[in-house]
């Protein structure tokens, strides 16, 4: 029985569930392009945070991940060469706030082709008879893709 769960973890490990970092924006894109799935975790105690348009004097130390599921690119010609070419996706999710209740977390993060990220995270609160959203949270992190030395708060994998 022994040999047969050891044989297994071997053979599970050997059969592509591997992970790489992506360290750059051409190789976050790149993986992408090439249909891989690629996950994101974002360490915010690493990242500027900005409130109401200030920048605070800490962020917090949390943590938080999601998957790129869906995503669009904009190359710089789309802007006629006035902005850079960027990459964005967002999640949303139903949360339970000890403070706000049943909240929609929305995140979105754009990247940069220069390596610069920026994350946008709301809380959004649905309003009784109305579809319309009351923004009750919106804090944006700004920060760079960790190219490896674990100093920056963006972390891109691919699978």
């Amino acid at each position: 029985m022994k040999k047969a769960f050891l044989l297994f973890f071997v053979l599970l490990s050997m059969s592509g569930f591997s992970q790489t970092q992506l360290k750059n924006f051409d190789e976050v894109l790149s993986a992408l392009k090439e249909g891989k799935d690629v996950k994101t975790v974002i360490y915010y105690g690493k990242c500027k945070l900005f409130s109401e348009g200030k920048e605070q004097e800490e962020s917090p130390d949390a943590i938080g991940g999601m998957p790129v599921a869906a995503y669009e690119y904009f190359d710089s010609s789309v802007f006629k060469g006035k902005r850079p070419s960027f990459l964005a996706f967002s999640e949303t999710v139903l949360i339970s706030h000890k403070f706000y209740g049943y909240v929609y977390n929305y995140v979105k993060v754009k990247v940069i082709a220069d390596g610069t990220v920026e994350i946008t995270s709301q809380y959004l609160k649905p309003r009784r008879f109305s579809s319309r959203f009351k923004v009750v949270m919106d804090e944006t992190f700004k920060t760079k893709i960790d190219s490896g030395t674990g100093s920056d708060g963006v972390v891109f994998f691919s699978m």
